[in-house]
Order: C-alpha cells, then structure tokens, then sequence
C-alpha cells in the first residue's frame, strides 16, 4: 500500500469525525466570554447557546427540551441514571435492584451507583439479543427494579427488542433507562414505544465534540438522583459550569445526525459490501450476529487465526484505522465481554474486528479496505485455508 494517500478513518463507533459545521460553531464560541449563569450580555448569550443545543438534542430524541441534562459525556449520563434514588412522578422511589445485559458498556456493568449485591446480569442469546424470558423471571423475583440495556451494541451494532422489553420493566413497575449512546442518529430515537424513562446520549458518537453528552429524560418530573450537587445548573440536576462550546457543537452535531437518518440505507449498501467482500477474500470470515437486527453501520468479524492486535497493527501500518472487537487495558487485548457473553469462543473472539463507517464514509472507503484485507489475509493466512492473496 502506498504511504501517501490519507489515513482511512473506519472507527466511527468510537468517535466520529467532528463535522465542519461542528468545528465552526465551536470556533465561534471559544471567541466569545462569559459564564451561562451570569446575567450580563455575555452570560446571556451563553445560556442561549446552551438554550438552544438543548432543543436541538430534544428533537432528535422527540422530546421535551425541559427533559434535556447535559453531562461531561455517556458515561456520566448512564452513572446518573445507575442509582437506586428516583423522583417518582408520586414522589420519591426506591430501587433495590439494577438488571442490566451481559453485553452492556462497562460505565453500565460497572453498576452505577448501586452496590455490587444488588446487581443482576441478564443473559443474551447467541446473536447478543436479550433473552426476553430471562428478563421477565428476573424482573419477578424481587420489588421495583431499574433495567439498563444498550439501544445498540457498540461492538456488534446489534439492536434489542425496546418496546418489548419496556412493556416487561413497566408491567413489573420498574424504572427503563437506555444506553442510546451508539444508536442516536443511526436509528430513529422513540421514547414513548420503547416506554423508556431516561436515555444517555454522547456528541462525539454523532460527529459532534468529545466531553458533552446528555441523559434525556422522557419526563422531567421523574428523575434520578443527581451524581453532582451543589450548584443550580441544569435545574440542579447537575452542578458545575457548563462547557458552552462542546454543548453548542452537540446542538450542531445533533440536527445533523437527525438529518443523516435518511443516510442509513446508503451506509447499510455499504456494509453488505464490505461484508460480502471480506467473506469473498477469505470464506473462513467470521461475521458475528448476522442473524441479528443490527445497525447500518456497524460489522462486527474476526479472521480466524489471526489475533486481533496483529491485525489492527497491519491495518494501521497499510493506512486504515479500525477497532478490535475486544477491551484493551495496559496494552494488552483480552477476549470481548460481548462475545464471550454470545458464546462465541476465546480462540476466535481474540480475533475479532470492528469496522464502524459514518457520515463520511464512501464507496471508495470500502472498497480500500478490503484490498488491504487481501493483502493481510493472503501474509497472515495459510494459503492451505483457502484465502486469497
């Protein structure tokens, strides 16, 4: 591969280009002054810059503006919504169990504000979808309980069953929060089917800046406790002053995911490509929860022998950034919770890669990557498997 064509950019999962409209909006408002709670000029704009990122964020949930918490970010959002203290619309209400998926991010599985004792794992099937049936018995074990499920799985981009699952947290009288933080502006966002009471947003999934994010609420009169206290930002629902750029770049970002909805049918083209090319390449390809719902966007695969480190290290060398299916820590990569939790085994999930695309992927794109995979599968695979070189 050349060294001199631009780097391939296929992890928008993990963070998607921030988008020109974006990165001017907040230029604009890293030239101005002024704290959003001061009552001055400055101050006063400010808080319509905040003012009107939070409409924008409230439209592309369908949602009230009143219900709209800016946080640093997903995992601030979804450790909010992790707590056994809620304002009831009757009153105050007590949770005393959290029921999560096997899959979840670790900011959910971490468990949130609630002791270790008082959390349950509820079991997926082997395309990573809930077992509904797991979910009903656990729910009838015990009192009120709050269930936390990813709208879409951030390494396998597989959608759950929402408004089924809501109906069994509300028939149990429990509380519904969802991690939508992968699936806003790749899926229509729908509270009301899902009967969800809080979701948990990021702007720099959407193209928008890193350190904003949001916990939208379905109703602003039935809330979590609030993780940061003491000042009376966000209707005292989260003290601290508001990073007004990385905010207005959300509102900017949000409006136009919600624009890209119609996109989503190009980008599913693209992946059916990408996926019948790697499988062309080399049949032994392992594509993980084809059965699935699953994201346009998103192709969860791994190649069997070759484990993943070696394989993002070639990728990147030829010119193409993507991600491992896998949790890395201290530079090591261990087997994927996710897969794991699918049964997909050690050997194979060690393996797994994560291609992501977004609002700036193309035909071209794909069709770059997979010779790069040829050239990869036709070094690293024994020609006796079958790969092309």
């Amino acid at each position: 591969m050349t060294s001199d064509r631009p780097h391939l950019y296929l992890d928008y999962n993990a963070g998607a280009p921030l988008r020109p409209q974006v990165r001017a909006c907040v230029i604009d408002c890293l030239q101005e002054t002024g704290n959003a709670s001061s009552v001055h000029a400055p101050g006063r704009r400010a808080r319509g810059r905040i003012e009107d990122a939070r409409e924008a964020v409230a439209r592309l949930c369908g949602t009230s503006a009143r219900g709209v918490i800016f946080t640093s970010g997903g995992t601030e959002a979804n450790v909010t919504a992790l707590t056994p203290e809620w304002q009831g619309g009757d009153g105050p209400l007590y949770l005393n169990r959290l029921l999560c998926t096997a899959t979840e991010h670790p900011s959910v599985l971490a468990g949130g504000r609630f002791p270790a004792s008082q959390v349950a794992t509820v079991p997926v099937d082997a395309d990573g979808v809930v077992r509904l049936d797991a979910l009903e018995a656990l729910l009838a074990e015990g009192g009120p309980a709050l269930v936390s499920v990813m709208a879409a799985n951030n390494e396998t981009g597989v959608l759950q069953p929402l408004e089924q699952i809501g109906a069994l947290v509300k028939a149990a009288g429990g509380i519904f929060h969802v991690d939508a933080v992968q699936a806003a502006g790749r899926i229509a966002l729908d509270l009301a089917t899902w009967q969800v009471d809080a979701i948990s947003l990021s702007a720099h999934k959407l193209g928008g800046p890193q350190g904003a994010g949001a916990l939208v609420l379905k109703r602003a009169g039935v809330a979590p406790k609030p993780l940061l206290t003491g000042g009376g930002q966000e209707g005292r629902r989260r003290a601290g002053t508001e990073n007004v750029a990385a905010l207005a770049g959300f509102g900017v970002a949000a409006t136009s995911a919600a624009a890209d909805l119609v996109d989503m049918d190009r980008l599913r083209d693209l992946t059916g490509l990408l996926e019948t090319g790697l499988r062309h390449i080399c049949p032994q390809t392992v594509v993980f929860s084809q059965r699935a719902r699953r994201l346009a966007n998103t192709t969860c695969f791994a190649l069997p022998g070759v484990a993943a480190e070696t394989a993002l290290i070639a990728c990147d060398l030829a010119g193409a950034s993507v991600s491992s299916g896998a949790a890395c820590s201290s530079g090591k990569v261990a087997a994927s919770h996710v897969l794991t939790a699918m049964g997909v085994d050690e050997e194979t999930a060690r393996c797994a890669l994560r291609i992501s695309l977004g609002w700036g992927s193309d035909r071209a794109d794909v069709t770059r990557f997979l010779e790069i995979f040829a050239d990869l599968a036709g070094r690293l695979v024994p020609r006796s498997r079958g790969c092309a070189a």
